[in-house]
């Protein structure tokens, strides 16, 4: 950062204790920079160094902090400077932190908290996590539609600065029902004597309390709003979304996304972060499945065992096979998967999608067909009918891997599954049976070799 250069001028202020000229230097700063040379610091020095902050500043650079410090310095302030904290918060960013608490701990801070913020808190832990709900503020700015231009910006200076945006304004009737919004910029360019309701946007784009995360993201990047009013299934307004709030989903679900297509169980937490056996519980399941899946592979090449000792050569090019199936496979669906995720794919579009991977899968497997031919033959030096075996089998493989690859995630989230489970690891296992079945078969047909 700028201002303060970094953690060793933190440190050197530190041991000097020149508390004083740190906290100058502090209040000069930007918060997320000070966050992020704060989560360089062991807890006891962390500590310390939050204690120092202004106190203007303590909840914003605390909104920063990752969770485990949050936890760490709330549990080691009194309950009075810990609800203090809660109270300068952001409603949605104090939730997400308590949500990650003991529950005693939270019953504390809330019990401390002032009115307002428990009632605001409790207000966003009812709805379903990953909701639109879960992750909204209900900190925005609110007008009436008989309120004058003047009336409006005198209640943005009233709560504007308690407010997650003032950019745009929501204008409600009496029954809280949202009903349209008005843009700062026309507030300060009208009149004064404007009425709100004649000016305002009455075509709102908005999303329901129930909406899911992922779908939250989608209207982000559909619309291009910075921020989009959250109502119930009334149409009442009870929150707003705004874009930094997207960018976190986009990171949670590409993560998530990520873990799942290699076979892990998702985690909520920073690999640096997380243990040994934590790693290992939320890993060993698939590897499991898959270990128990891939003895099929085994028992096909042992019901063969006989035509691989009459012809040996065969061997050396399964693992040649089930690897370029494996690739191919993943290819396709990840690009499908990737498709769902942003809705440029739907089920009904299967046809059309297969009919596009078949084309591909022929070109791809006649060109890697092609040339390990003249690789076989050349380098290889084997018959041409093995060399046929081998090629044609590659050709199926690619087929098989990249159709399977294609129709399984889509399968998957027809039935309602995450279709970034059907990613690599487990399309991998299905198409090398399925390629050494086609191998063991072709090879049968043109060697004239029996299976055992």
């Amino acid at each position: 950062m700028e201002e303060i250069r970094g953690l060793e001028e933190v440190k050197a202020l530190l041991e000097t204790k020149q508390y004083t000229r740190l906290r100058q230097r502090m209040e000069e700063a930007n918060s997320a920079d000070i966050a992020t040379v704060m989560e360089e610091f062991e807890e006891s020095e962390l500590l310390k160094i939050f204690r120092i902050l202004p106190k203007n500043m303590a909840a914003d650079v605390f909104s920063y902090l990752e969770v485990d410090k949050q936890q760490f310095i709330i549990t080691s302030l009194s309950e009075k400077d810990a609800a203090g904290i809660i109270d300068n918060l952001m409603a949605d960013d104090a939730t997400d932190l308590l949500e990650e608490m003991p529950a005693n701990i939270v019953k504390k801070l809330l019990a401390n908290a002032n009115p307002e913020t428990r009632r605001d808190i409790n207000h966003l832990l009812r709805y379903p996590e990953d909701s639109a709900g879960s992750i909204m503020t209900v900190e925005y700015v609110d007008l009436k539609e008989n309120m004058t231009v003047q009336d409006a910006i005198d209640r943005i200076r009233l709560i504007g600065l308690d407010s997650e945006t003032i950019n745009i304004c929501y204008v409600l009737d009496a029954q809280r029902t949202l009903v349209g919004t008005v843009a700062l910029r026309y507030l300060l360019t009208n009149q004064p004597d404007e009425i709100i309701g004649e000016m305002m946007h009455e075509n709102v784009i908005y999303l329901n309390t129930l909406m899911d995360q992922e779908e939250v993201a989608r209207q982000f990047q559909k619309y291009d709003f910075t921020a989009m009013p959250v109502v119930d299934n009334e149409k009442r307004l009870v929150g707003i979304i705004t874009v930094d709030d997207v960018v976190d989903i986009l990171q949670e679900e590409a993560t998530e996304d990520m873990e799942k297509m290699a076979a892990i169980v998702p985690s909520d937490k920073p690999y640096m972060k997380t243990g040994v056996f934590e790693t290992w519980k939320k890993r060993i399941p698939w590897l499991l499945l898959l270990m128990i899946s891939a003895t099929f592979t085994g028992s096909i090449i042992t019901s063969f065992e006989d035509a691989l000792s009459v012809c040996v050569i065969l061997t050396a090019y399964i693992p040649m096979l089930m690897d370029t199936g494996g690739n191919a496979g993943g290819q396709a669906s990840v690009t499908i998967i990737r498709g769902l995720s942003l809705n440029e794919i739907e089920f009904s579009d299967a046809l059309l999608v297969v009919w596009k991977e078949f084309r591909v899968a022929m070109l791809c497997g006649l060109t890697l067909a092609v040339a390990n031919f003249a690789k076989l033959l050349l380098f290889d030096k084997v018959t041409v009918l093995v060399a046929a075996v081998v090629c044609l089998t590659l050709m199926a493989a690619v087929l098989i891997a990249k159709v399977v690859g294609c129709i399984l995630p889509m399968l998957a989230k027809k039935i309602g599954f995450d279709p970034a489970v059907m990613a690599s690891p487990f399309i991998t296992t299905i198409v090398d049976a399925l390629s050494l079945l086609i191998y063991f078969r072709i090879a049968t047909l043109f060697l004239n070799i029996g299976a055992g």
